[in-house]
C-alpha cells in the first residue's frame, strides 16, 4: 500500500504505549475517524485501558467533538498486549517513557510485525529524533509527532524530521495532522527540545533565575505569567502580538534587556531539592506549591474544565487553510 495515495480517513494507526498520553492521543485518532490499535507494554496500563479511553470519549462527546456515540468508536478501537495486532497499520505511534533502552526494544518489537512501508513516530518531547531514527531499519520513514496532552482537546503538534528522514513522508504527516484537528508544525532539522520545549524552557531558567536570586516570589511569577501573556498568548502567538503593538518598542527594549537575562545552565537549586526529596507536584502533593489531597483534586478538575475551554476557543477560529494547500499530498 502506498500511504501517500491513501485517503487518511482509511488507515489503521498504532499506538504503543496506553499511558496518560498515549490515551489520550489514542481518543484524538477515534474522534478523527480512524481504526486504532492499542499496545499496552505495560500490564498494569492494560487492565485500566478501556475505562480510561471510555472516559475521555465522554468528554469529547460533552464538548461536541464526536458525531456519533461512545460506543461507536470505541468498537472501532483494539487492545491488546501483542504488537501483531499493529499488522496493517499504516502508521505507529510510540507514547513510552522517555528512555533509550525502552524505547529501542519497542521499536524492536514495532518492525518485526509491521511492513518496510510503515512510518513510526515517536511522540518524545526531550530526545533527539535523529538519535530514536538510528534505532529502526527504515530510518527514512521515522519522524517525531509530539502531541499536547490532552491529545483530543488541543490543536498542538509537532512534526519534527531527524537527519534520515525523508521529507515525503513528514509532509503527509502534516497534511494527516490537519485532518486530526491539528495545527501542526514542521521542524525540517532536528534540534534539542524542538520548538516549544525551547521557548518554554527559556521562559522557566528566567523565572527560576528570578526565583532564586531573591527578586520575585513564585506566586508573584505565575500571577505575572498567567495575567499577562495567559491573556493574549492563545489568540496572537509572539510574532503577531509584536506586529499588533509596535516592533520599534521591542527593538528597544532587546537592546536594553537581553544582556540582563539569565543564561544559567544547571538544574534551579529549588527544584533540585524537591526532586532528591521525591517531589512529584500534586500526584504526591509535594510540589514547587504545597498541596492537600483537596487542592489537588481541584486543579485536576479546573484543568478538565480548562480544556474543556480551549476546545470551544479554537472552534471560533478558521482553519490556517492557505497552510494546509500548500502542503496537502
Amino acid at each position: 500500500m502506498d500511504i501517500l495515495k491513501t485517503n487518511p480517513a482509511e488507515i489503521e494507526v498504532g499506538v504503543v504505549g496506553i499511558g496518560l498520553m498515549g490515551s489520550s492521543i489514542i481518543v484524538s485518532l477515534l474522534a478523527s475517524g480512524h481504526r486504532v490499535k492499542a499496545v499496552a507494554p505495560i500490564p498494569a496500563d492494560f487492565a485500566d485501558a478501556g475505562n480510561k479511553i471510555k472516559d475521555q470519549l465522554n468528554n469529547c462527546l460533552h464538548v461536541g467533538l464526536l458525531k456519533n456515540s461512545v460506543s461507536y468508536y470505541f468498537n472501532r478501537l483494539e487492545i491488546s498486549t501483542n504488537y501483531s495486532c499493529l499488522a496493517n497499520c499504516a502508521l505507529v505511534m510510540e507514547c513510552v517513557i522517555e528512555d533509550i533502552d525502552i524505547k529501542s526494544q519497542v521499536y524492536k518489537k514495532i518492525t518485526d510485525v509491521v511492513p518496510a512501508t510503515t512510518i513510526i513516530a515517536s511522540n518524545t518531547s526531550a530526545i533527539a529524533i535523529t538519535i530514536l531514527q538510528q534505532l529502526v531499519s527504515v530510518p527514512e520513514r521515522f519522524i517525531g509527532v509530539h502531541f499536547a496532552e490532552p491529545a483530543y482537546a488541543t490543536r498542538f503538534m509537532e512534526i519534527t524530521c531527524g537527519e534520515h528522514t525523508d521529507a515525503k513522508y513528514a509532509e503527509w504527516v502534516f497534511a494527516l495532522a490537519h485532518h486530526w484537528g491539528k495545527e501542526p508544525t514542521l521542524l525540517r532539522k532536528d534540534i534539542r527540545g524542538f520548538i516549544t520545549n525551547r521557548l518554554m524552557y527559556a521562559v522557566y531558567r528566567e523565572i527560576f533565575h528570578l526565583v532564586d536570586s531573591g527578586k520575585t516570589t513564585m506566586e508573584d511569577a505565575d500571577k505575572a505569567f498567567r495575567y499577562s501573556v495567559g491573556s493574549w498568548i492563545t489568540l496572537m502567538g509572539l510574532f503577531r502580538r509584536m506586529d499588533y503593538t509596535g516592533l520599534e518598542d521591542y527593538a528597544e527594549i532587546f537592546k536594553n534587556l537581553f544582556p540582563k537575562l539569565s543564561n544559567a545552565d544547571h538544574v534551579p537549586h529549588i527544584m533540585e531539592k524537591i526532586v532528591e526529596d521525591n517531589g512529584r507536584g500534586i500526584q504526591n502533593l509535594k510540589g514547587l506549591y504545597p498541596y492537600t489531597d483537596k487542592e489537588a483534586k481541584e486543579w485536576e478538575r479546573a484543568f478538565e474544565a480548562f480544556n474543556e475551554d480551549i476546545f470551544r476557543l479554537a472552534a471560533l477560529y478558521p482553519d490556517n487553510v492557505a497552510e494546509k494547500e500548500r502542503i496537502l499530498i
